[in-house]
């Protein structure tokens, strides 16, 4: 089993619900965002478009992460999922320069939206802890309860899709299959040549099938 997410650029529309419900999901601190919303301009004036990458953390087969932690807090679990253990972590941030793609936090003096004695504040601090490492679990508390991550079932547009890579009748596996015989569009990972082997994957908007770009993040 490999547990990841695909994101179907053709769908996404920007709208950064992803986000917001990822930060109601997981109670995180101000500035902490999981799941980001990169707003991309491709093209030469006048020809140009406005095009959105979602991003957060990509599982990687190969975690620099992981190899990087002195305390040996960061795993991989059977399925794939990447998780920082929050009981582990001592904060050196070793982990946050080790990965290429920007998608741990630590601040070691983290300011909550909630007071210390709301529910909700209760429950996002008893799985995330001041100053130590965090990032996106493709909300694994909520695949353990046989649910998606928070992300996917938002998703107005169906820009997200969830499962294991490696089940040839999974949803996300299905999902490929169709695009590969309808539009010819294979999947594709960020930074590959790192050979970090992500497990977060993209499908390119069908406007740059033969542009070969991704335009610059804004």
């Amino acid at each position: 089993m490999r547990l990841g997410l695909l994101v179907d650029l053709q769908r996404c529309i920007g709208c950064d619900t992803c986000t917001l419900a990822c930060k109601q999901e997981n109670g995180t601190p101000k500035d902490f965002f999981f799941a980001r919303v990169l707003n991309m301009e491709t093209g030469e004036f006048p020809q140009v478009k406005r095009s959105y990458l979602p991003v957060l953390c990509n599982h990687c087969s190969d975690a620099p992460c992981i190899r990087a932690c002195p305390n040996k807090s960061i795993f991989k679990r059977p399925d794939g999922i990447v998780i920082i253990d929050q009981e582990r972590c001592n904060g050196t941030g070793a982990c946050v320069s080790a990965c290429p793609y920007g998608n741990i936090y630590l601040n070691s003096e983290e300011q909550w939206y909630f007071p210390d004695d709301s529910p909700h504040e209760h429950y996002a601090k008893s799985r995330l802890e001041n100053g130590k490492s965090k990032k996106c679990t493709y909300c694994a508390h909520r695949l353990d309860q046989a649910l998606e991550p928070a992300c996917v079932v938002s998703c107005p547009a169906g820009a997200r899709i969830f499962g294991d890579f490696d089940d040839p009748n999974s949803k996300v596996a299905q999902h490929l299959l169709v695009q590969k015989e309808q539009t010819r569009r294979e999947p594709f990972q960020l930074l590959a040549e790192l050979g970090t082997d992500p497990s977060t994957r993209y499908l390119r908007p069908l406007s740059q099938m033969h542009s070969g770009g991704r335009g610059n993040a804004k």
